[in-house]
């Protein structure tokens, strides 16, 4: 391990006050404004590698990140819901309107998706929770679309940094393989959506034509 992981590692306490961090971490970046600044990926990778090397057990880990991400989901939709318009004029956000704009544009089009991909794209994790409570999203589609996206994140991420273990340039690599995956992903889902609004309205002509 390099010296200044290990003096890291030497600093930080174990056990219940290390996972209850864990859960904080991904509670607070799933936040509307406060994931803005907080780089809880890689944190979160960070306490996978950690939990490695004896911290904590990894599934206490992974089930703290999932629980965590999930209940700032929700609490990100409720402020949305709630406070929506007043929430919009803080500072904060103010100063980041264009992502304001795209996480809007993402959820308008892709609706409840959006919640399950919004989780694995660090700048507008969260904020499509709170568009999807502003937009008056039913509550029972966003949970459900929070439960699953929230344990998958919950696993993958502290999963990633605890198989790179070994080394910390390896659980960052995997990490960023992750974040291909789920970028090709959405590519492939917006090509297609693309090409559905593109050809699709001029086959439902054709067949009212011949009607």
């Amino acid at each position: 391990m390099e010296q200044w992981l290990q003096d890291i590692f030497n600093l930080l306490p174990g056990g219940i006050i290390f996972v209850a961090a864990v859960f904080a971490i991904t509670f607070l970046e799933a936040l509307v404004g406060i994931g803005l600044i907080m780089p809880g990926s890689v944190l979160t990778v960070f306490c996978g590698w950690l939990a490695f090397h004896g911290k904590a057990p990894i599934a206490t880990i992974m089930a703290a990140a999932a629980l965590g991400a999930l209940l700032g989901d929700l609490l990100s939709y409720w402020l949305g819901a709630r406070f929506g318009n007043h929430l919009w004029r803080l500072s904060l956000l103010k100063k980041r309107q264009g992502l304001l704009h795209l996480a809007e544009l993402f959820f308008f089009e892709h609706g409840g998706k959006s919640i399950f991909f919004g989780r694995f794209l660090g700048p507008i994790r969260g904020l499509v929770p709170f568009v999807a409570g502003a937009s008056h999203m039913r509550p029972v589609v966003f949970s459900c679309y929070a439960v699953i996206s929230g344990i998958l994140w919950g696993i993958s991420y502290p999963g990633l940094g605890y198989l790179g273990g070994t080394s910390w340039q390896h659980a960052e690599t995997l990490a960023g393989r992750l974040g291909l995956l789920v970028a090709l992903a959405l590519i492939v889902m917006l090509l297609v959506a693309w090409l559905r609004h593109k050809f699709l309205p001029r086959q439902d002509v054709h067949n009212a034509k011949h009607k």
